[in-house]
């Protein structure tokens, strides 16, 4: 059965405690509401978390789990959002394999201290997605977003699939999806799904903290993964990084293939998790900063960092108000956010150092009456995971601030503010304004794999975008996607697109960007609404400060897809200082169809033009050494 029938009796015996409690305050003086009681072996997360145990039986699992598939493989723009978590032990077996597939805004993970605690045998997959002729034609993974799997070890069993399904583990998506903490074996793991009928694109995706058997990337744009144990990996498109990677392939003959190996990560936190201990209470794991590491956190025991308690977070839905979770926030509380969408209509503070903001099921706060829907505080050891944010149809002025907005107080580089899985929408499910998606003030912050989308396709208000089409520029508005004004900020994992004006503008000194990926916006209606004030065509899908000194690079890729108006041109990929100390390492541009990039990098490399379309315009480094 799963763990949410047991809980009746707990919550029965709750609501008894809070009506005797909610009695006396009625014959007393008005104070401030008590801190919300959390039951540490049965907390209630809602009804979209469903937890199962291994008791459950494997065919209840396996109905249930094909249900949920069922109604979120199309479900792209859709406000469901739903986690399923796994008690410690064994799921499957070469009797009965469970066979899982994940769709939009789904999370599955285990609930052991351990990856090695709870093991699937059989498949946990994303297969392609087919967008046409009824879902039989145009499969691809292009748009395969939003989902996530994490703390578990897959025993590969593919009994009853059919021979071409058998020959791996598919895991075929694209931006905002994440892996973390996995311990696959049995079988291989391919990163596009090549037994659905084409074009079988993918592109993105990010991994960590993973022991992976050989890995087939296929047809993989870009990929990032991070320390990590790999047993190989075969292929590679335009940008493929490897960042603490044991057994990472050799990056030598750059660009062919087009591999970006870096032996260490020089700084990384891993995502906060939800794990159950002995005593059977649920708790938060904080994982700690390890600095030039690689490999994975939890080969010799359990990974180094804190346990917070349950009971020391407020587990928010969405009823509640922000005023509820600001007041949980300042009486010192950490916070869940269960899954669902929550309409942000002033802004979420989290101000006191150390605290964990964690959302469950891709939980997504969509901006309301042009408000900021969070603020991080200059505070050491924040950490914001598995948030989603969306902009509302008033604009906004930034989405997500780091910092003080005139600089705040200099914080150290020992317990960073870490961001791990946030992402940002601008438009898709409906139309969105923000002036900027994240705006990051503080120094010494971490960005561990963001996705900041303006939308360029959706559900409303939305149109193909071609012929001169304005409709989409001019309401679905976002002109600056990530500004840095901190130094010492580092992100692993940084992929940006569509903004109108500048997608990332680098203004902090030392910052390090390991992997980054933009597509400029498809949807400019002439060339003066994609030109510089000053006269310059378009704006580089990444920018450093002229001012700055010293900046790092590695790994890099800037796509052009002009499809509302094939003639627009942008005159660079990239524009940084020309100084010693501002590096760049591996980079591309790319042309996908329309449009023109007439140069990588300050007027260096070649013109990507629908003459080389799909032909990346390489720099192995700028300046040349």
């Amino acid at each position: 059965m799963t763990m949410s029938v047991r809980r009746h009796g707990r919550l029965a015996a709750a609501a008894a405690v809070a009506a005797l409690i909610a009695g006396a305050l009625m014959s007393s003086p008005a104070v401030a509401a008590p801190p919300r009681a959390v039951d540490p072996f049965h907390p209630d997360f809602g009804p979209n978390v469903t937890i199962y145990s291994p008791d459950t039986p494997v065919d209840q699992i396996q109905a249930e789990l094909d249900a949920l598939h069922a109604q979120q493989v199309d479900a792209e723009m859709s406000t469901a959002r739903h986690a399923v978590y796994l008690l410690p032990g064994q799921y499957g077996s070469v009797a009965e394999p469970l066979q899982v597939k994940v769709g939009y805004y789904t999370e599955i993970a285990g609930l052991g201290a351990s990856p090695e605690d709870v093991t699937v045998h059989g498949a946990v997959e994303v297969y392609n997605r087919c967008l046409e002729a009824g879902g039989t034609a145009n499969c691809l993974a292009l748009v395969n977003f939003w989902r996530t799997i994490a703390n578990l070890s897959i025993d590969i069993d593919k009994a009853g699939q059919d021979g071409c399904r058998q020959s791996a583990e598919f895991w075929a998506v694209s931006q905002a999806v994440s892996m973390r903490r996995l311990d696959v074996s049995g079988g291989s793991l391919s990163l596009m799904d090549y037994c659905t009928a084409g074009p079988q694109y993918a592109s993105g995706g990010f991994i960590a903290d993973s022991r992976l058997p050989a890995v087939i990337n296929g047809s993989q744009q870009q990929w990032l993964i991070r320390n990590s144990e790999i047993a190989g990996w075969s292929n590679a498109v335009w940008n493929q990084v490897f960042s603490g990677v044991i057994g990472a392939p050799d990056d030598a003959t750059f660009p062919d293939p087009p591999y970006t190996t870096i032996d260490a990560t020089p700084i990384s936190r891993e995502k906060p998790y939800l794990y159950v201990d002995d005593e059977g209470s649920f708790n938060v794991r904080v994982p700690a900063v390890q600095r030039d590491s690689s490999g994975i956190s939890w080969g010799d025991g359990e990974t180094a960092g804190r346990s917070v308690p349950i009971t020391d977070f407020f587990i928010a839905t969405p009823d509640d108000s922000v005023k509820d979770i600001n007041n949980a926030l300042a009486r010192g509380q950490h916070l869940i956010m269960t899954p669902g969408v929550y309409d942000i209509d002033r802004t979420i503070a989290v101000k006191r150092a150390n605290t964990v903001v964690l959302g469950l099921g891709h939980v997504t706060l969509t901006a309301a009456n042009g408000a900021v829907p969070l603020e991080i505080k200059d505070a050491e050891g924040i950490v914001v995971a598995g948030v989603t944010i969306d902009a509302g149809p008033q604009l906004s002025p930034v989405l997500l601030r780091v910092g003080k907005e005139k600089g705040g107080k200099p914080l150290g580089d020992a317990n960073p503010i870490t961001l791990s899985d946030v992402y940002f929408r601008v438009g898709g499910p409906h139309i969105g304004k923000a002036t900027t998606a994240l705006e990051v003030n503080s120094d010494n912050v971490l960005i561990d794999h963001t996705w900041v989308w303006r939308g360029d396709h959706g559900v409303e208000g939305f149109t193909n975008g071609v012929n001169g089409d304005t409709d989409r520029w001019n309401t679905n508005t976002g002109q600056v996607g990530v500004i840095v004004n901190g130094d010492d900020v580092t992100a692993t994992g940084l992929f940006v697109e569509h903004f109108q004006t500048y997608n990332t503008l680098w203004n902090g000194e030392n910052g390090r960007v390991i992997l980054y990926q933009n597509e400029l916006p498809y949807d400019p209606p002439t060339q003066a609404d994609w030109t510089q004030p000053d006269g310059t065509l378009g704006w580089p899908g990444y920018a450093v400060a002229p001012d700055v000194t010293a900046h790092r690079l590695d790994g890099a890729g800037v796509y052009v897809f002009n499809q509302n108006n094939p003639s627009i041109v942008t005159a660079n990929g990239f524009s940084v200082p020309e100084t010693p100390g501002v590096q760049l390492h591996h980079i591309m541009t790319v042309n996908l169809s329309a449009g023109t990039v007439q140069h990588v990098v300050n007027g260096v490399g070649g013109q990507a033009d629908t003459t080389k379309i799909g032909v990346p315009q390489f720099i192995v480094d700028y300046p040349t050494p």
